[in-house]
């Protein structure tokens, strides 16, 4: 059963492909390019400037130009490094989770270039998931760089959701909440997303550079209080926090945004649609519950194997998928991800039963760890104990991956090129 379960992840993973996404939604033809329903005459600008930002800024850019050929110029930034780079685009390996120089470099870059861009411009965004911190510069100068990475490890550590996280981000940048839109105004728009982020919220997939910015400076003073982040924050920042002195960021009424577009091309939901078809086919009878998104770890499992138990009392194979993220709030961690704690979390909970349980990343990175997740089943806590391993102890500790790894559970797929959130495969027979 864990063998289809990873089957079942990894049809996914295939079936919701950027560079499927881009063949459906993405052409060009005489000069004429379409975005989903714009079409842009690329013959009517004075130029075309492209930035592909994110763990899938690779992959975007270069099903971009199987459409359209190599005709434009523009920047990179990700996280993961090129296996090759594009004529005409500088590129720029920025930090993840946590921002470094190049980071910053990036930032300067983008700012500069789009600068230059008039209105007889157009700007190009391929945005992705894990932007955040691969591109930044703070809004403030008096924030270093070192104060940046105490800030983004304060967040990313806070157990605030991806939402809440970026919501702080976004106002303390130069980059994010609409404020790169600011920067290529007057020229025109469009941004072309491929989503880490939940449908309703577009503007949180990397902190939101180019689209109006629904959250508040109230919203970051408020989510500072509820989860005790002023005192965890560097001085330069914790200032602006103690002096209210935190910067609004730019609304749907900004004329930066008259002339912008925005199409998500890809989302979570594409892959738990191919994974609902796939387990049907192997003739299971699937739901798909996504209330825990953003939920604890622990709280989300518990719901989640209720819910499967439920759907097992009346029907004999059953599937329940789960999309989205969970939240884990780190101490003292050792290497796993929150993919990994998830299932090690089931593991205990499902001990002796007929129930699978498999949860990984579309990016094929969990945390800190090489693994973009695990899989586990009924027998797991006892095929651990028979190696001289204490499931429960890693599962304190945050130190899941070293358990998997021996056990053959962990899910390693490197570096996707892609980022839709996480899959949960939930199965009981």
């Amino acid at each position: 059963m864990k063998g289809i379960a990873r089957h079942i992840f990894e049809h996914a993973l295939r079936e919701s492909s950027i560079t499927q996404a881009f063949a459906r939604h993405v052409q060009c033809e005489r000069g004429i390019l379409r975005i989903c329903e714009d079409l842009y005459d690329l013959n009517s600008y004075g130029r075309v400037f492209v930035i592909s930002i994110g763990k899938a800024a690779h992959s975007m850019l270069t099903a971009l130009h199987e459409q359209t050929g190599e005709r434009f110029e523009g920047i990179v930034a990700s996280s993961v490094a090129a296996e090759f780079q594009v004529r005409g685009f500088r590129y720029f390996q920025g930090g993840h989770p946590l921002p470094n120089a190049e980071s910053i470099r990036a930032a300067e870059a983008m700012l500069k270039s789009l600068n230059a861009l008039d209105e007889a411009s157009l700007a190009i965004f391929l945005l992705s998931g894990g932007g955040s911190a691969t591109l930044e510069r703070p809004l403030d100068d008096e924030i270093s760089l070192d104060d940046l990475v105490e800030t983004y490890r304060a967040l990313v550590y806070s157990g605030g959701s991806i939402s809440e996280i970026n919501t702080i981000r976004k106002h303390l940048s130069a980059i994010k909440g609409g404020r790169l839109a600011q920067a290529a105004y007057p020229a025109q728009q469009v941004s072309i997303l491929v989503s880490d982020v939940p449908d309703n919220t577009p503007d949180a997939l990397a902190s939101g550079p180019t689209m109006p910015d629904s959250t508040t400076v109230a919203d970051c003073y408020a989510l500072a209080a509820k989860h005790k982040l002023v005192h965890q924050l560097p001085a330069s920042v914790r200032e602006l926090f103690e002096r209210h002195a935190i910067e609004e960021t730019p609304k749907s009424d900004d004329p930066a945004f008259l002339r912008a577009r925005w199409w998500t091309i890809l989302s979570n939901s594409a892959m738990l649609a191919a994974a609902k078809r796939e387990a049907e086919r192997q003739g299971f009878v699937v739901e798909i519950e996504n209330a825990c998104d953003d939920w604890d770890y622990a709280k989300a499992a518990d719901h989640l194997l209720h819910r499967l138990r439920e759907l097992g009392r009346t029907n004999e194979r059953v599937c329940l998928l789960s999309g989205g993220e969970v939240t884990v709030h780190v101490e003292n961690g050792g290497m796993g991800g929150r993919n990994q704690q998830f299932a090690l979390y089931c593991a205990e909970k499902i001990s002796g039963e007929n129930i699978c349980v498999l949860s990984a990343g579309s990016d094929g990175i969990d945390g800190n760890s090489p693994a973009t997740g695990a899989v586990v089943d009924g027998s797991t806590p006892e095929r651990a104990k028979a190696r001289g391993l204490n499931a429960a102890a890693h599962l304190r500790a945050f130190d899941a991956f070293p358990l998997f790894e021996a056990l053959g559970d962990a899910i390693i797929t490197g570096p996707t090129g892609n980022n839709l959130r996480d899959l949960r495969i939930l199965l009981a027979y």
